[in-house]
């Protein structure tokens, strides 16, 4: 029987992975680590056996965000890759590094306590397309400098 294969990678392209079967689960994480790690209200991870995961392009940057926590980024472009606690088999992966994350199904929060309360209600704020938000000069100017192989 083969394996599905997930592959995915930074914006620039310099960093690119691959795993081998189902993610074991995918949750948000709202610690005040993951909110300065991302820059925004916390993480989206998706973990995976390590032994199922490989680097296929690139070695990321790490970072020890604390004792038991090694963080990998791009050091080109400045991608939050992953996530890795001593002593486990799992990567927590960045969910939107994924070259197709919309299959992500969210089983949990964690890091409650941290949760910035302008969160829970960003699914109540109005909601507009780019083209929507943007003139067509505008648009004209946002072509992506991202890695060609995905949007």
């Amino acid at each position: 029987m083969k394996h599905k294969t997930t592959t995915g990678g930074c914006q620039c392209g310099a960093l690119r992975y691959a795993f081998e079967g189902e993610p074991i689960k995918a949750s948000i994480c709202h610690c005040r680590m993951c909110q300065k790690a991302f820059g925004n209200f916390g993480g989206a991870f998706v973990e995976v056996k390590l032994s199922a995961f490989s680097w296929t392009q690139g070695r990321p940057s790490e970072f020890r965000s604390s004792p038991p926590v090694v963080r990998g980024f791009c050091e080109k472009c400045g991608t939050p890759m992953f996530m890795i606690e001593d002593g486990q088999d799992i990567v927590e992966l960045s969910a939107g590094t994924l070259d197709d994350p919309s299959g992500l199904v969210f089983k949990h929060q964690v890091g409650v306590e941290s949760r910035q309360p302008w969160f829970n209600s960003w699914h109540l704020l109005p909601e507009m397309r780019t083209d929507q938000d943007r003139t067509p000069e505008d648009l004209m100017k946002l072509k992506s400098l991202q890695w060609p192989g995905h949007d």
